[in-house]
Formats: C-alpha cells, sequence, structure tokens
C-alpha cells in the first residue's frame, strides 16, 4: 500500500493564498507543468483526495481532458454537487459527505500499491494531520513574502513531528518533503 502525500505550494512567510484569496503569486509559469516531482507524482498516484473549493477552483468539466492526475478523485464535500462533472475511464469523481477518514480509506482503496495524492487547502490539510492520517508532506516553497491571507498550518491541534526525507530545487522553486512521525 501506498503513502498518503499532502501537496501544496506555499510562501516563505507560509501562506498558501494572499489577501485577496489568490493562489496567482505561488504558481510562478512554468513552475508545475515542467517539474520533475510533478512528473514523479503522476507516474507513482493511484488516486487523489480533494477539498470541495479546491475542486470547484478548477474547471470541473475540463478535470478529465488536462488535469494532470488522470486516476479516481474523491472529494471531500458536505453534498455532491448536482451537475455531475465530465469523467473519463481513468478519472472518476465520488463526492464523500461523510469525512476525511472515508475518503482516504476509499482513495487508498483505489489506487492499490501506489500512493494518495492530497490537494487542498489548509482546513484539509490540519483535519488530516490531527486525524493521523497523512504519512507525507510535500511543500513546494515559492520565493515571495505574501505577508498576509491564508497560512498553512495556523490552526494544528497539536504539534507534530516531521523528518525531512528529501529537498530538491527546480526553476524558483524548493521543494522539501517530510515524513509524518506518528
Amino acid at each position: 500500500m501506498g503513502n498518503v502525500i499532502f501537496g501544496m505550494m506555499v510562501s516563505l512567510d507560509g501562506f498558501v493564498a494572499d489577501r485577496t484569496g489568490s493562489v496567482s503569486r505561488l504558481y510562478p509559469e512554468g513552475s508545475l507543468s515542467t517539474s520533475v516531482v510533478l512528473e514523479e507524482a503522476i507516474a507513482t498516484t493511484g488516486a487523489v483526495v480533494m477539498g470541495r473549493r479546491t475542486y470547484e477552483m478548477g474547471e470541473p468539466d475540463s478535470y478529465a481532458d488536462v488535469y494532470e492526475f488522470q486516476v479516481p478523485i474523491f472529494v471531500v464535500t458536505h453534498a455532491a454537487p448536482q451537475h455531475k462533472p465530465k469523467q473519463n475511464d481513468r478519472l472518476r469523481f465520488t463526492f464523500v459527505t461523510d469525512g476525511v477518514e472515508n475518503a482516504i480509506a476509499q482513495a487508498r482503496k483505489a489506487a492499490g500499491e501506489k500512493n494518495v495524492v492530497m490537494v487542498g487547502g489548509p482546513t484539509l490539510a490540519q483535519r488530516s494531520l490531527s486525524l493521523g492520517l497523512i504519512d507525507e508532506l510535500e511543500l513546494g516553497i515559492v520565493p515571495v513574502l505574501l505577508g498576509s491571507g491564508l497560512r498553512m498550518f495556523e490552526q494544528l491541534d497539536r504539534q507534530i513531528e516531521l523528518e525531512r526525507t528529501r529537498m530538491s530545487e527546480e526553476a524558483s522553486v524548493t521543494y522539501l518533503r517530510f515524513r509524518v512521525i506518528k
């Protein structure tokens, strides 16, 4: 069974969105499209778990055509959307309304021996960390100071020990991967 890996781009001062809610400064042009880190993640991922807001940030009907991860996607939400998005043979959506624990359990089953990648905001990350559901964190540190906005780890309910397992740099982004010590 693979690991559950939460990944996110973050400013050097710990923000995942600026004061207006924009993430544009955290995704420099080309930072993901040509990333060796992303290529490796695509090859080793068997399922994705994402939050509802992250799902809605993109154009849901375009995921089946252009989303990097062409695997089953489990969306953590309070209610499934009325419009079912376009899907294909590899990318199918499941809207999980009974908690992140169930979403991850379903994703692990779908992923088989591959990893489950989690994408989403701080709420999803913090809840999953608190429940001990995340095996690894992968942060792309972007050399920008946003000064204010939405912080990644502001509401953790306890201290969490991490062990750095990898560090790499591509373009202007420094990638850090940590194992969560349980």
